[in-house]
């Protein structure tokens, strides 16, 4: 999970999400209305905003965002979060506890936690 979450109003313009999302290198924006969760802006939606030929500078993210996003607890199994965002199509899911986000789990964050690297690459005699 990354508690270090992009953020955004469902005011802000899609370019300025969008903008967000780049310079944190994340792939998606939680859209909070004060405290609460409203929505979600993820790359697919910016995509699809700018295929649509909306100007990003001035259209809103509530015009794109997927709004009463899915949520899971911290708590939630990797195998349940995984589960919940692959029937759903989803590649981010908000961790919300209460009423309070935590952050957002990615569909590689989840796949980082099950994929054991390697700490020494292997000698070709073994």
């Amino acid at each position: 999970m990354h508690a270090g979450m992009v953020t955004t109003s469902p005011d802000s313009p899609v370019a300025e999400a969008a903008a967000a999302m780049v310079r944190e290198k994340v792939g998606s924006a939680l859209v909070m209305q004060g405290t609460f969760l409203a929505g979600i802006l993820t790359e697919r939606d910016v995509l699809k905003a700018a295929a649509s030929g909306s100007d990003l500078t001035t259209v809103p993210v509530s015009a794109w965002m997927t709004k009463d996003p899915q949520a899971a607890a911290p708590d939630t199994p990797v195998e349940e979060a995984a589960q919940i965002m692959l029937l759903n199509g989803f590649r981010h899911l908000p961790i919300v506890e209460g009423r309070r986000v935590q952050g957002v789990v990615s569909l590689r964050d989840l796949f980082a936690g099950r994929i054991s690297r390697p700490t020494q690459p292997r000698s070709a005699a073994s």
